[in-house]
């Protein structure tokens, strides 16, 4: 099944961008998924295209009118989830990304301006998400965001079918960190045990790690995830082990 994303944006020739590159270039290229751009601004009701008005009860900046992103929503609307970039939404974890991967891809909003006359949440079936407590000038950079972050979990896109499980947040904590040759570098050395070839010390290394790194650079995740969670947020690591019984 092909993954299929449809962006609603006013800037469509930002598209594939940086998503036509590497892996999900390769992927798109292969038909493993594919991308179609919207322009907002063709679903304008006037002669000067507008998609856009003042706030109601003033204040700065433009507000996207709900009549034009309900039309252009309309267009491309198919049953797969419709989500809205914008910083007012639910953070976007690991977890939603693997819901999305599992089914027939999605739809994106991109927002501008001051964002999204808020009738369009009530009227339409989108969810607003965000990428980070940060505001950029659109949703657009959000949106590969979140499909490179869909589109690398796809069958095959990355090769080895484990190569998305051992990861940061897939099982609650940061990932351990990593080190390759040559083996001293500027006076350090790569850790004794990841060299002493004993795989079950190895993997305690690793966790030990993980929970450490977690705690002293994501207390949130260490507090929430009790700091010694086997849990996988995702849901990767069951999948995985379901594939090897």
């Amino acid at each position: 099944m092909t993954f299929r994303a449809s962006v609603l944006t006013l800037y469509p020739d930002m598209f594939p961008g940086p998503l036509g590159t590497s892996l999900a270039g390769r992927a798109l290229e292969a038909g493993t998924w594919n991308l179609d751009a919207t322009n907002i601004r063709d679903f304008a009701i006037d002669k000067h295209r507008t998609v856009d008005d003042t706030p109601a009860g003033g204040g700065a900046g433009m507000v996207l009118r709900c009549d034009v992103l309900a039309a252009a929503i309309d267009s491309v609307a198919d049953g797969r989830p419709i989500l809205a970039m914008s910083p007012r939404g639910a953070p976007l974890t690991q977890e939603r990304v693997r819901g999305l991967v599992a089914g027939e891809g999605a739809i994106i909003l991109c927002g501008r301006f001051e964002g999204f006359d808020e009738r369009i949440f009530d009227a339409r079936p989108v969810e607003p998400v965000s990428i980070g407590d940060y505001i950029l000038s659109g949703g657009e950079l959000g949106a590969m965001v979140l499909l490179d972050a869909c589109v690398r979990l796809l069958p095959g896109v990355m090769g080895a079918p484990d190569s998305g499980v051992d990861e940061s947040f897939e099982t609650g904590l940061l990932e351990h960190p990593h080190y390759t040759r040559p083996q001293q570098w500027e006076g350090r050395t790569i850790p004794e045990v990841l060299r002493s070839g004993d795989h079950a010390k190895i993997a305690a290394w690793r966790k030990a790690r993980a929970i450490e790194d977690t705690r002293l650079r994501r207390p949130d995740l260490y507090e929430r995830h009790g700091g010694v969670s086997q849990a996988s947020p995702s849901g990767a690591r069951q999948r995985d082990e379901g594939r090897s019984k």
